[in-house]
C-alpha cells in the first residue's frame, strides 16, 4: 500500500482544447469539471465562463465541439457539450492523475488534483511534457484537514493558500495586521496574483455558502 497521496497543482500552456482556445479569445477564465471521457475517445464537458464573455459564439463555431447548450446562471453561464477534441488532461488521467478542477486562463491552464505518490507524479508530468508546456505549481501531502476542506469547499489549492495564508497572518482583521503585499511575498508571488487569487477563492466560497 502506498501511504502518500498528494496535492497537486499544475500549471499548462499550448493545450489547444476548445476552452482553452474560448478562454483565449474572450480574454475569460472558462471552469470547467472534470470531463467524462466516452469509449469511443470522445469528451462531455461541463465548463462556466462569466456571462458577459460569450464563449458559446466561438464554442459554437468550433468544429470539435458538438451539442452545445448553455444555461445562464447568475453572472455565470453554464455550457455543456460533447469534444471531439483530445485534451492534455486526458493524458494525465491515463497515468495516474485525479483531476478535480480545470481552469482555463487566456494564458494558459491550471489542472488541480491528487496523485498516489510520487512516482506517479513524475509520470504525470513526463506525460504532459510530451506534447505541451508544463509545471508543477504546488505539490504538498494530503492530509485529513486537506481532505476535509477539499470535501467542503470547491477551490483551487492557490486559492485555498492564499485564503489561509491571509487568515492566519491577520489580512482580514480591523485594522489589518499586514498589507497584501505581505501576504503575497509570504506566498512567493506578485501582489497582482496573490489579490487575484483571494478574489476568486472568495467569490467561489461565496458562491457555494449562499449560492
Amino acid at each position: 500500500m502506498i501511504d502518500e497521496c498528494l496535492v497537486v497543482e499544475v500549471g499548462v500552456t499550448g493545450d489547444g482544447c476548445p476552452l482553452a482556445d474560448a478562454a483565449t479569445a474572450h480574454e475569460a477564465t472558462v471552469t470547467a469539471e472534470p470531463p467524462a471521457l466516452r469509449r469511443d475517445g470522445n469528451a462531455l464537458v461541463r465548463c462556466s465562463a462569466p456571462a458577459e464573455a460569450d464563449v458559446a459564439a466561438t464554442l459554437d463555431a468550433d468544429d470539435r465541439v458538438r451539442y452545445l447548450h448553455r444555461a445562464d446562471a447568475g453572472d455565470r453561464a453554464v455550457y455543456r457539450c460533447l469534444s471531439l477534441a483530445p485534451c492534455v488532461v486526458h493524458d494525465l488521467v491515463d497515468v495516474g492523475f485525479m483531476p478535480e478542477t480545470l481552469t482555463y486562463e487566456p494564458d494558459g491552464a491550471r489542472f488541480a488534483g491528487a496523485v498516489v505518490g510520487r512516482e506517479v507524479l513524475q509520470g504525470v508530468m513526463a506525460a504532459a511534457g510530451d506534447r505541451v508546456g508544463v509545471s508543477l505549481e504546488r505539490v504538498y501531502p494530503l492530509g485529513p484537514d486537506t481532505e476535509e476542506s477539499a470535501g467542503r469547499f470547491d477551490l483551487t489549492p492557490a486559492q485555498e493558500a492564499a485564503i489561509r495564508t491571509a487568515h492566519a497572518m491577520g489580512y482580514f482583521g480591523v485594522p489589518k495586521a499586514v498589507t497584501a503585499a505581505e501576504v503575497a511575498a509570504e506566498l512567493g508571488v506578485g501582489k497582482t496574483a496573490f489579490l487575484e487569487r483571494l478574489r476568486r477563492g472568495q467569490a467561489a466560497l461565496f458562491e457555494q455558502l449562499f449560492g
